[in-house]
């Protein structure tokens, strides 16, 4: 019983982190319709973001608290990102907004190329490790929880609650609604629509940032191609707790990371992946719009 809880645990850290790169492919989704595919370079960038600031931190003050290099790195990555992600937006994505539906799609394709050739070359091919930030471990009932797991999973649940209620409760998540629901009637009604679809962008590389430093601070290391797997892993966890539903994107990602965690432990690692992709088909069958996603309704 014990194992299977210490599974249950791993398998929420890993999910968390899962949850939150899927926020971002979900409100740029919900906002225009689109898979913003480079988003999982994004997180990738945030991590070496924050590598590049422990590194220039530690070597220039020695003795950093952890909690003051830890949030440093959080929000130098979060800046990084946000930059990124605007630009990639502005340039790459804004111009083709009006043109056929594979276009952007094309184009994400081509920036998430970029962007980690781009970093392969900057950075180097090679695994780029840090030491331990956070050691401690707690032994609850046999149960063995790390701090950087409580850190994680903490997080994760605080962002889903700002996010929500930014979406739900303020201003621009009023005009994030609107502009999902018509983009010609919101700006007819004095909505920026240029304005807020770039907003969703930063917000969604912020978050992306947050999930590479905390990336980072669980495994340890980064490496350029680290974008691709858990971008491909977060947009399967968007799809399967209903793509549109910031919950959804969260809960897809905590049931990816527990399917990930419990297969590994009881079963061979080499079809982890394969269980995790049946599952969603599965899952698709039955409710094609996701867990929590709502049925698309066709305009006529």
């Amino acid at each position: 019983m014990e194992y299977f809880v210490q599974q249950l645990v791993n398998g929420l850290t890993l999910g968390s982190i899962y949850g939150m790169i899927a926020i971002g492919y979900t409100m740029v989704y919900g906002i225009i319709g689109m898979i913003n595919f480079a988003h999982g370079d994004i997180f990738m960038l945030g991590g070496f973001a924050a590598l590049i600031v422990f590194l220039l931190f530690t070597s220039f003050i020695a003795g950093v608290p952890v909690v003051l290099a830890l949030l440093l790195m959080m929000v130098v990555a979060m800046l990084a990102a946000s930059l990124w992600n605007w630009t990639i937006e502005k340039v790459a994505y804004r111009p083709l907004r009006g043109s056929f539906r594979l276009a952007p799609l094309i184009t994400a394709i081509g920036m998430s190329i970029v962007l980690s050739n781009f970093i392969q070359v900057t950075q180097g091919p090679r695994n780029k490790p840090i030491p331990p930030l956070v050691s401690s471990v707690y032994e609850v009932f046999g149960i063995s929880i790390s701090l950087k797991q409580i850190i994680i999973i903490i997080i994760t649940a605080i962002l889903l609650s700002v996010f929500w209620y930014i979406v739900n409760r303020t201003p621009l998540g009023r005009a994030q609604r609107a502009t999902e629901q018509d983009r010609k009637m919101a700006a007819l009604l004095g909505v920026d629509v240029d304005r807020t679809i770039s907003v969703t962008f930063i917000m969604g590389a912020a978050l992306a940032a947050v999930a590479g430093t905390m990336y980072l601070m669980y495994y340890g290391v980064v490496v350029f191609t680290d974008g691709f797997v858990p971008g491909v892993k977060a947009f399967t966890a968007a799809v399967l707790g209903g793509i549109g539903s910031l919950p959804g994107a969260v809960l897809g990602g905590l049931l990816i990371g527990l399917i990930e965690s419990l297969w590994s432990a009881y079963f061979t690692i080499d079809y982890k992946d394969v269980a995790t992709f049946s599952i969603l088909a599965i899952v698709l069958i039955f409710k094609p719009s996701g867990i929590l996603g709502r049925p698309e309704v066709e305009k006529v």
